[in-house]
């Protein structure tokens, strides 16, 4: 009981609410004080989010990577300009072009890779995105609890010096009954 009536106390002296009222962030971190417990926590530790992905998430974060970096983007444009010069000039000559102008065919591919490549970058900016959301929240976890720790440093300090000011009244106090 005496960790409750603590942790109550911490509660509504360094947040100004009691701790039933708090929410869940808030009173782990008063709990961490109480507790005298370290805060910090992985991001990587066992949330649902980052656990082991199974091999579609592992497959959208590889796509996501390679479809986002400049190598994808230089080397996919020297594919399509490849293909446009061989279709319009190089096997004209020799009639066998397979996907001559307006390039259909290569429209249809870019059309197919596109439905494809959308979805699954998107699947990769999700987990992202839930990764970022449990960093955050982990953040504000430490942010509060060092600002409270903080604050509870200024309540100590106070108290020293009150004291030593109430030590030094007194002994003025008394030097001053002594003369007289």
């Amino acid at each position: 009981m005496k960790q409750d009536e603590q942790m109550s106390d911490l509660a509504l002296r360094l947040l100004g609410c009691a701790y039933d009222e708090l929410d869940a962030a808030e009173q782990r971190v008063i709990r961490a004080i109480a507790e005298r417990a370290p805060t910090s926590r992985d991001a990587a530790g066992d949330d649902e989010v980052t656990t082991r992905p199974g091999l579609g998430p592992r497959l959208a974060d590889k796509v996501a990577a390679v479809g986002g970096s400049w190598g994808f983007i230089i080397g996919f444009s020297l594919v399509l300009f490849a293909w446009m010069l061989i279709n319009s000039k190089a096997l004209e000559h020799l009639g066998l072009t397979f996907d001559p102008y307006p390039f259909i065919f290569l429209n249809l591919m870019l059309s197919m890779l596109a439905a494809i490549q959308a979805p699954v970058i998107m699947m990769s900016q999700n987990r992202q995105a839930a990764k970022d959301r449990l960093t955050e929240k982990l953040d504000y976890e430490i942010n509060l609890r060092a600002e409270l720790e903080i604050m509870r440093l200024h309540e100590k300090i106070d108290q020293m010096r009150i004291s030593e000011l109430a030590e030094k009244v007194d002994a003025l106090c008394a030097r001053m009954e002594a003369r007289g």
